[in-house]
């Protein structure tokens, strides 16, 4: 049985990403390339790359958890296995490395897999936001400000947001995925002293071989704060989410009622009330974007190692990092078929337009008092409040006293408390917010 939920329940093509086969042919492919580095310099024979090459496609990784579980060491049990394969050449694995030349560079090349897989996702999820901001430009409900009523707005105002937002999510995983992008060949403390005077040399060889950048300068490891934006850049895509699922859920709320997540004909929302309708997903992905925001503060924890490094970050790494990748994957996922499935009530959108008698029309009236010359700004503030106070005690409707204190005609009052017609730009908005 798994004990994660990532393992099964939330599991996505996210997880070949990260699991341990993976991990496991990262490792070997940065030691082909450091041989093929060695090999170019003259340090070892020329044809040891290519054996130690053949040799990492035999390599089991039962072998390799056998050999772990007698020295307790996984990346030396990789190197004597890899090693094994190798015969004569394998001599020359892992020459002049250190275990984090390798584990951190192979980092970097999963990472740029991960986010690319996530840029595919989230790019899904726009296409989706996009199309809903487009077919609801024109959907006019009330817009809530405070949890109260405010004035009018579009449903593709809403949607429109999102997908600036997650535009901006996108560019930020992207510059996240630009400073990942680099590994390191500079051994136990950075000094690359086992390379001697070629060290920057073999850095560079293995860098091009691999389509990595280099790190400038390194201790043992390649510093976590590069690690940890990822994981902010992560957070801030999965608060997104949350954002969008939070709206949903309200909306969807009994004594409102707008839209409201998908839900199939034979789904249960309660094993003892049959009438419920739960936006389970919804709350779901509301759940999970707290993990990924507590995974930023460990992230962010592994930033001080001690010294040239102590070994306090690789026990969470091995949970936080594709943990976070795959919780926001399947977060995007399942945003994805919510917005895609999303259902709209259009009476109780026009409900809860008129829910509050007209009060919503209270800047429109006083815009227009001023406009027309008849009060100055804060006088027609004050007329207005106080005719809305007197509105929502006695329970009357905003118009009829607007007429009944001779502020608005017949006609006047007709014309403003139209509420289709009280969404200023919102249809250009959108559409420019949505243009790519």
């Amino acid at each position: 049985m798994a004990i994660s939920p990532f393992e099964e329940r939330y599991r996505t093509e996210m997880n070949a990403v990260f699991d341990d086969a993976t991990k496991l042919r990262k490792w070997m492919a940065v030691e082909v390339a450091l041989a093929k580095a060695h090999a170019s310099l003259g340090h070892i024979p020329k044809d040891a790359p290519a054996k130690i090459e053949e040799a990492a496609g035999k390599v089991k990784h039962e072998r390799v958890l056998e050999i772990e579980a007698q020295i307790h060491h996984d990346l030396m049990a990789m190197v004597k296995a890899l090693s094994e394969e190798a015969g004569e050449a394998g001599k020359y694995v892992h020459l002049g490395a250190t275990s984090y030349d390798i584990e951190d560079t192979a980092t970097a090349l999963i990472f740029i897999d991960g986010i690319a897989m996530l840029e595919k996702r989230l790019g899904v999820l726009a296409s989706v936001l996009k199309k809903l901001a487009l077919e609801h430009k024109g959907t006019v409900c009330i817009g809530r400000t405070h949890g109260q009523h405010a004035v009018p707005t579009t449903y593709g105002m809403k949607f429109a947001l999102y997908y600036q937002e997650l535009k901006r999510d996108l560019e930020r995983l992207d510059e996240a995925k630009r400073r990942i992008s680099v590994g390191k060949m500079s051994g136990a403390v950075g000094t690359m002293a086992t390379f001697g005077k070629d060290g920057p040399k073999m850095q560079k060889l293995v860098m091009k071989e691999l389509g990595l950048g280099e790190d400038p300068i390194t201790n043992q490891v390649v510093q976590r704060d590069r690690h940890a934006e990822a994981l902010c850049a992560i957070a801030l895509s999965g608060a997104l989410l949350e954002k969008i699922a939070k709206e949903i859920r309200n909306l969807q709320r009994s004594e409102i009622g707008e839209v409201s997540e998908p839900f199939s004909a034979k789904q249960v929302g309660s094993s003892t009330m049959p009438q419920k309708r739960n936006p389970h997903k919804c709350e779901r992905v509301c759940s999970l974007a707290r993990l990924l925001r507590a995974n930023v503060l460990t992230a962010i924890e592994n930033i001080s190692l001690e010294h040239e490094r102590d070994l306090t970050n690789s026990a969470n790494e091995r949970a936080i990092f594709g943990e976070s990748f795959i919780c926001l994957d399947y977060m995007a996922l399942e945003m994805t078929k919510i917005l895609d499935g999303l259902v709209f009530y259009p009476d109780n959108i026009k409900r809860d337009l008129e829910l509050t008698q007209g009060l919503v029309m209270s800047e429109r009236i006083m815009i227009r008092l001023v406009e027309s010359g008849r009060l100055g700004r804060q006088e027609a503030h004050e007329a207005v409040r106080q005719m809305a106070q007197e509105a929502f005690t006695k329970k009357r409707h905003m118009k009829e006293l607007a007429v009944g204190r001779k502020l608005l005609s017949k006609a006047e009052a007709d014309e403003l408390f139209d509420y289709t017609t009280y969404v200023g730009q919102a249809k250009r908005i959108v559409e420019d917010a949505v243009r790519d």
